[in-house]
């Protein structure tokens, strides 16, 4: 009875182990190699696989996903004999598992080395600052090189990417001055340029402000020069109108004296009285250092003398009173002084020099008025003043405004 459940102990543990030799599971992304006596039969896919006992065994699991492995600094020579230390990441997928298993011992090792050996021969031939710019070209060859070379391993090198390039200390001190000088250097010659942009902005506003001036200074000069002629225009028309009146004034002042010398009638005794009257004005002035009394004086005395009522004569004062009544009056019942003061020029606001304003300078200058020919104002007092009186033209013996 013994015996019996040991055995049949023996059998249940023998299926056990055939089963358990005969069944596999491949995970997802892996696959198994298996060999059969030794020798490579097939690879296994993921999910259920069956081998046979004692005879198949799975020599390998290769892992089918993208491995990334980080190599430690390698020492590299650059072309100007500087040593530097460069570490490498490199990512490859193993796309055969047979070769990954029976192409190379390691694969990892052989990776390792061939990137090593592939990054000097790639650095040796650049200097320090063709390898610090020149990342993408190293990593470019480096992937060319492995891509090339691990194919037979069944592995396929995606990329190859540097992660860090340490020149020494000595070198590092060295390039960060020259990095701080090149950067002084920059600002320097920056500064140069805003002081020189800064002298050339201020020199263009200077010459600006100088031409703003002057085009002021013009306008200035314009606008009194302007203004001088039209004062000027204006203190001649003035003046002009000035003569004008007086001329006017005069011919009335001669045309009035006139009549009331013709309406007094005049004798010889009072012309030798205005004759006498005159003769002290004769004599004023400081630069008067010598009178000379004329000839004519005594016969003004004696015409005086008469005036005076002497040898019997009638004094100028005994005035017949109907004749002084008949003289009393002019001819033209008193003195007209009614257009002494009309002006024949135009009013001020319809002067041209009255709508004169500064927008206009630029404009040709206002019209002046032209005055009325000598020949027209010598014709209006003649046709006004004293010629005009008949009586005057009997005195005188003018004729046609004429006098003879």
């Amino acid at each position: 009875m013994d015996a019996a459940l040991i055995a049949l102990l023996v059998i249940a543990v023998l299926v056990i182990v055939v089963i358990a030799k005969s069944v596999t599971i491949v995970p997802q992304a892996q696959a198994k190699v298996v060999e059969r006596l030794g020798r490579y039969s097939r690879t296994l896919s993921p999910g259920l696989s069956l081998l046979v006992p004692f005879i198949d065994r799975v020599r390998a699991t290769i892992d089918l996903r993208e491995q990334v492995i980080s190599f430690p600094p390698q020492p590299v020579i650059t072309a100007d004999n500087l040593q530097v230390g460069i570490d490498t990441v490199v990512y490859f997928q193993v796309t055969d598992p047979r070769l990954a298993v029976y192409g190379i011992a390691n694969y990892i090792t052989g990776m390792e080395q061939l990137t090593t050996t592939t990054l000097r021969n790639v650095v040796g031939g650049l200097n320090l600052e063709g390898a610090l710019t020149g990342r993408d070209g190293i990593n470019s060859q480096l992937r060319s090189v492995l891509d090339g070379t691990t194919g037979p391993w069944g592995l396929r090198v995606a990329r190859v990417e540097i992660k860090a390039i340490d020149p020494p200390l000595s070198i590092q001190d060295s390039m960060e001055k020259q990095m701080r000088a090149d950067r002084d250097k920059r600002a320097i010659i920056l500064t140069a340029e805003g002081q020189r942009q800064a002298a050339i902005t201020s020199a263009e506003g200077e010459k600006a402000a100088a031409i703003l001036s002057a085009e002021g200074q013009k306008q200035s000069a314009i606008l009194e020069a302007e203004a001088e002629r039209q004062s000027r225009i204006l203190r001649a028309e003035g003046e002009r109108a000035a003569l004008y009146l007086q001329a006017q004034g005069q011919a009335k002042s001669i045309e009035t004296v006139f009549q009331a010398i013709h309406d007094g009638k005049p004798d010889q005794g009072l012309l030798a009285y205005q004759y006498l009257q005159t003769l002290p004005k004769i004599a004023q002035g400081d630069a008067n250092k010598m009178w000379i009394v004329p000839s004519e004086f005594s016969k003004a005395l004696e015409g005086l003398a008469g005036l005076g009522g002497a040898e019997g004569g009638k004094s100028w004062m005994d005035v017949d009173p109907a004749q002084a009544a008949g003289n009393g009056g002019s001819s033209g019942g008193g003195l007209d002084t009614s257009s002494w003061f009309e002006s024949q020029l135009p009013a001020a606001a319809d002067q041209p020099e009255a709508r004169i304003e500064l927008s206009s300078i630029t404009d040709s200058a206002p019209a002046i008025p032209t005055p009325p020919p000598l020949s027209e104002v010598t014709q209006d007092v003649r046709d006004s003043g004293p010629a005009a009186d008949p009586v005057v033209r009997e005195q005188f013996g003018t004729e046609d405004g004429q006098q003879q």
